[in-house]
C-alpha cells in the first residue's frame, strides 16, 4: 500500500474535501476546504476530481515523506516549496519517486495551502466526505489535526502526471485590503436605513478572533431596527451575522447549522476564497450586488475551471516572484522584468 509519512506537522493541517453537506438539519456542519478554488485547482492539476481531499495546512505546511511514485500539486497561500532540498514550483504538477521528501516553508503571503495527491487520500468517507472537523472530531485523520510521525494510506491507483500548470495570468493576488461582493439578506431588514448605509460604505479590520469558524470584524456597530435576535434559521456559507454590538461575523467553513442573530448579507463564494487568504489586521469593505450577478460571478469563475490550466512549458515557473522594475510598452501590454533563482525573466501582461 502506497503511504505518505507526516516528517513536520505545522500548527494546523487537516485533511480537508468539499464537506460534508446534506445534514445539516441534524445538526452536522459541512466543514470542507476554507479555499475551495486552490483546493478546486489543487486536484485538477494533478487529474482528480475537483472535490477529492487534500492536505491543508495554515501558515505552515507539512514536510512529507512518500514511500511510492506520486503526482502532486500544491496550491493556495505562497510560500517556498522544495522537493529534495530542491526549490520547486507551486501551482503545476509535480512528480515524486518513492524515498522524496517534499517540504512546504511557513507562508509568505495568504494564510492556507493545499497538497494534492494523485491516487487519493485513503481516509474513510463519514457522511459522503474525508473532512475534518476539528470541534465534533470527525473525518480526516482520526478527526484531529494531523501530527508529526503520522502514516496516511494513498490510493493504489497512481495517474500519470498530466504536466498541467496555472496559466500565470490567473494566479491570486494577495492583498491587505479588499472589496467583498455581498448579496444582501436575508434580514437586511431588521437594520435600520443608516446601518446598512454603514455597513456598505466604512472599512472593517479582521480581528485576531479568525479562524476556520468565522472571521470576526472591527469597526464601525452596524444599527439594529430593534434588536438582533430572531428565531435560529439556517446558516450559509459566508453568512455575515451581525450580534448585539453591530460588528459583523463572517461565518466560514466550520460554521454552525443555526444561529439566532440577524444576517445582514451573505458573502459570494469566489471572495470567500480571497477572503480566507486575508490574515488578521487585514481591511475590507462590502459592495452589494444582486442574486443574478452573484449567480454569473460564480459561473464565470467555478464553471470551467480547466480553462485556467495550460500544458507545462519548459523551464516555466509558476512562482511570483519579486518584480524588480516595470515599463509600459505601446501596444497596451506592461512589462515586468523579474529575477528567480538567479535567472532573469520578461512577463508581459495586458489586463483584459
Amino acid at each position: 500500500m502506497a503511504m505518505i509519512k507526516i516528517q513536520q506537522s505545522g500548527p494546523l493541517t487537516t485533511i480537508q474535501d468539499k464537506g460534508r453537506y446534506g445534514y445539516m438539519q441534524y445538526g452536522m456542519m459541512p466543514a470542507g476546504a476554507m479555499d475551495e478554488l486552490s483546493m478546486y485547482l489543487a486536484n485538477l492539476l494533478v487529474g482528480n476530481d475537483p472535490t477529492e481531499a487534500v492536505i491543508e495546512a495554515a501558515y505552515l505546511g507539512p514536510t512529507i515523506t512518500f514511500d511510492a511514485d506520486e503526482v502532486v500539486a500544491v496550491t493556495g497561500a505562497r510560500c517556498t516549496l522544495s522537493l529534495n532540498g530542491e526549490e520547486v514550483p507551486m501551482w503545476r504538477s509535480l512528480s515524486v519517486q518513492a524515498g522524496d521528501v517534499l517540504k512546504l516553508s511557513p507562508v509568505t503571503q495568504g494564510l492556507y495551502v493545499y497538497l494534492a495527491f494523485s491516487r487519493g487520500l485513503d481516509v474513510p468517507l463519514i457522511m459522503g466526505s474525508k473532512s475534518t472537523y476539528l470541534r465534533g472530531k470527525l473525518g480526516g485523520l482520526e478527526g484531529r489535526k494531523l501530527k508529526t510521525g503520522d502514516v496516511i494510506a494513498l490510493g493504489e491507483e497512481k495517474r500519470p502526471d498530466p504536466g498541467l500548470m496555472l496559466d500565470p495570468y490567473h494566479l491570486p493576488e494577495f492583498k491587505s485590503k479588499r472589496i467583498l461582493r455581498v448579496v444582501l439578506g436575508p434580514q437586511d431588514d431588521y437594520f435600520t436605513e443608516e446601518g446598512i448605509t454603514n455597513f456598505l460604505s466604512q472599512d472593517y479590520t479582521i480581528t485576531q478572533e479568525a479562524d476556520r469558524m468565522g472571521y470576526r470584524l472591527d469597526g464601525e456597530p452596524i444599527a439594529h431596527k430593534a434588536g438582533p435576535d430572531i428565531i435560529s434559521d439556517g446558516i450559509a456559507h459566508g453568512t455575515v451575522q451581525v450580534p448585539g454590538n453591530g460588528l459583523p461575523i463572517i461565518l466560514l467553513s466550520d460554521r454552525g447549522t443555526t444561529g439566532g442573530y440577524t444576517k445582514i448579507a451573505t458573502v459570494i463564494a469566489p471572495d470567500i476564497c480571497a477572503l480566507v487568504q486575508m490574515p488578521p489586521g487585514s481591511k475590507l469593505n462590502f459592495d452589494a450586488i444582486s442574486v443574478e450577478e452573484a449567480n454569473a460571478i460564480y459561473r464565470e469563475t467555478f464553471g470551467e475551471l480547466e480553462k485556467y490550466l495550460i500544458p507545462i512549458e519548459e523551464d516555466a515557473q509558476v512562482i511570483a516572484p519579486e518584480v524588480s522594475e516595470s515599463s509600459s510598452v505601446d501596444d497596451g501590454f506592461s512589462a515586468y522584468e523579474v529575477e528567480h533563482d538567479g535567472r532573469k525573466y520578461i512577463i508581459r501582461v495586458k489586463k483584459l
